[in-house]
């Protein structure tokens, strides 16, 4: 999609390379690694192994590239971080295959095989960067960056996703000043409201926080056309918060995460993009990207008739409305909870 815009320069464009073992182990346990490995050349595992690893269970399939998928993902993220390390000046770079925050050490959990995340916020670590900012804009709680930096003070984990969805963790209870922050939002949430939250809670958070980087996860399942979640977003908001949060640091790298319908994926992250890269949207699609959206297809009930928008449109029709005062409160618990 975003090619299609005419927005990729190619100059500028980066294959992302397959993370090694050897990389994957510095988050990874090396037995979870190989198990992995081993999943994808004889696509089984023993019910112990699956029972460990949790691979091939509750929701985690071994699947044909169920390693180098993720493995080069991982590489991606990976990359992203050097290139960000090496730059004199301010850089933004985007990543959407990365943003698998459920991934645990030695499990595989909510389709996350590895924790591309983590893997990228240790290298900055370890390449000597003293605060690392994330922030988590799915629908769905951040567990598992957040549980791989509970203890790291120079790591700051904000989280805003749907209250009492799965992992269903990061309840309003779950906060540890400067260090992380759970919003949970109450189903519907409007475009409205989640300015809110970004600006009356997120972007003081990281300005007291002063990070060298910044790494947001783009999941765009908070949107009202994923059928995941019941929040009810449009991707315009989505953009909105991307903008407002990437000059909060000189060097920022954004990635992709969750999105259950294909259209509305290509749509908000490609428009990710845009923001990212200083384009303005197209008020139509041009016949090339429409292209690429009808080449699309789903096998929800969803995608049987969908909406001309999703075929002719970048942008989202903008969903504002009321802000709730449940949506103030947990802002303000939360901006209470940090000191």
């Amino acid at each position: 999609m975003i090619q299609a815009l005419g927005w990729l320069d190619p100059a500028r464009y980066v294959e992302a390379p397959q993370a090694t073992p050897e990389q994957l182990i510095r988050f990874h346990d090396p037995d979870y690694v190989d198990a992995l490995i081993r999943a994808e050349a004889a696509q089984t595992l023993c019910d112990a192994e699956k029972a460990r690893f949790n691979i091939g269970i509750n929701g985690n399939p071994i699947y044909p590239e169920i390693f180098r998928r993720p493995a080069t993902a991982s590489g991606g993220t990976l990359k992203a971080m050097e290139i960000a390390l090496a730059s004199s000046g301010p850089v933004r770079i985007y990543h959407p295959a990365g943003g698998t925050h459920h991934g645990r050490r030695g499990q595989a959990s909510g389709f996350c095989y590895l924790n591309d995340i983590a893997l990228g916020i240790l290298a900055l670590l370890d390449a000597g960067v003293g605060r690392v900012a994330y922030v988590d804009l799915d629908a769905h709680h951040g567990d598992g960056v957040e549980l791989a930096f509970a203890d790291d003070p120079r790591v700051l984990t904000i989280s805003i996703h749907e209250g009492d969805r799965w992992p269903r963790t990061g309840g309003i209870a779950d906060q540890t000043p400067g260090s992380r922050h759970n919003f949970p939002m109450p189903a519907e949430l409007n475009d409205s409201e989640f300015g809110y939250v970004i600006e009356a809670g997120v972007i003081p958070t990281i300005r007291d926080f002063e990070p060298e980087f910044l790494v947001i996860q783009g999941g765009c399942d908070a949107l009202a056309d994923d059928p995941m979640t019941r929040l009810a977003l449009s991707n315009t908001a989505l953009w909105a918060a991307v903008a407002d949060l990437a000059p909060l640091a000189p060097r920022v790298v954004t990635l992709g995460g969750g999105g259950y319908n294909p259209w509305a994926v290509s749509r908000c992250w490609a428009g990710i993009w845009g923001v990212i890269d200083g384009r303005e949207p197209p008020e139509r699609l041009p016949l090339a990207a429409e292209a690429v959206q009808r080449g699309l297809t789903w096998r929800r009930s969803q995608g049987r008739n969908p909406p001309a928008h999703w075929f002719d449109s970048l942008a989202d029709a903008p969903r504002p409305g009321a802000l709730r005062s449940e949506v103030r409160e947990i802002v303000a618990a939360v901006m209470q909870g940090k000191g």
